[in-house]
C-alpha cells in the first residue's frame, strides 16, 4: 500500500508539519512510488520537492548532492533498503541545511516482519527496526535510539513514535500494511542544529520582540499569573480543604 499517503491525514492534524517540518524546498528519498509532492497543496509553506530514486543514485551516499542543499529531507520506507543506515542518515544530514528536518518512516520489526527475517513481505529489506529493545529476535535489528546516538553533534531528535494506532493486535500473523489504514511503522524526525547551537549546548532565545498588540496579550498572561499568585499567598498549595 501507499505508506506515505497513509500518513498525510495524520500529519495534517499536527501543526508542526505545516509550519516547521515541511517548509521550503526538499528532497523525497525513495519517493517515486508514492511521492510527497502529490500533497503539496496541503502544506502551504512547502516549496519544490525533488524525488530521489534508484535512477538518481545510491541514496546511502547522495553523492551528487552538495552539502546543505535542502530545507527538509523526507523518506518513507527507504532506509530499510539501504546497506548502512548510519552512513545513510549521515549523508541525509549532510545535504540538509542547518535548522532543517529529516522526516522518516521505517517499518517496526514486530508490527511488520512479525518474527521473520529475511522478510517474507519484502525480500529487499536489509534491516529490521525497533525504537529500543535489549534483545531482538532479528539478527539484523537496528535500535533507532542507538542509531541516532551515533550521529554527529548536529543531529537533534525531535520525535520518535510507534505508529500502531490502527494496528489490530488481536489478529494472527498478517501483513496489516496491505489494508487501507495499517501503518505498522516508526516515524522519526531529526533536526539539524546550527553549529552555534551545538557550541553553546542549546538554542539561543535572542529573538526579535513581537508586535505591540501581541506584547499586550502576552504581558497580560504574565500579569494575571503574578497577581493570582500574590493574592493567594496566605493559602499554601493543596492545603485548602474547605467545602466547595
Amino acid at each position: 500500500m501507499k505508506e506515505l499517503s497513509k500518513s498525510i491525514m495524520r500529519r495534517l492534524h499536527d501543526s508542526n508539519f505545516l509550519r516547521r517540518y515541511f517548509v521550503g524546498n526538499g528532497v523525497d528519498i525513495g519517493g517515486k512510488p508514492d511521492p510527497l509532492f502529490l500533497y503539496q497543496e496541503f502544506f502551504p509553506l512547502m516549496g519544490d520537492v525533488r524525488v530521489w530514486d534508484l535512477e538518481d543514485g545510491d541514496a546511502q551516499f547522495m553523492a551528487s548532492v552538495e552539502d546543505e542543499t535542502f530545507d527538509f529531507v523526507n523518506s518513507s520506507h527507504c532506509l530499510e533498503h539501504l546497506r548502512d543506515p548510519l552512513e545513510s542518515l549521515e549523508n541525509w544530514l549532510r545535504i540538509l541545511k542547518p535548522g532543517g528536518y529529516i522526516v522518516g518512516l521505517v517499518p517496526d520489526e514486530d508490527l511488520y516482519e512479525q518474527g521473520v527475517f529475511p522478510s517474507d513481505r519484502n525480500l529487499d529489506h536489509k534491516h529490521t527496526f525497533t525504537i529500543f529493545k535489549k534483545k531482538s529476535w532479528s539478527k539484523s535489528s537496528v535500535n533507532i535510539l542507538d542509531l541516532f546516538a551515533r550521529l554527529g553533534s548536529q543531529a537533534r531528535i525531535e520525535r520518535v513514535e510507534l505508529l500502531d494506532s490502527t494496528f489490530r493486535y488481536e489478529l494472527p500473523r498478517f501483513d496489516q500494511t496491505v489494508t487501507p489504514v495499517g501503518e505498522c511503522a516508526i516515524e522519526f524526525i531529526l533536526r539539524k542544529a546550527p553549529l552555534a547551537e551545538v557550541e553553546q549546548g542549546g538554542p539561543s532565545w535572542d529573538r526579535a520582540q513581537p508586535s505591540r498588540a501581541l506584547r499586550r496579550h502576552f504581558n497580560q498572561y504574565r500579569d494575571d499569573y503574578l497577581r493570582l499568585k500574590a493574592g493567594n499567598s496566605s493559602f499554601p498549595p493543596f492545603e485548602n480543604e474547605e467545602e466547595l
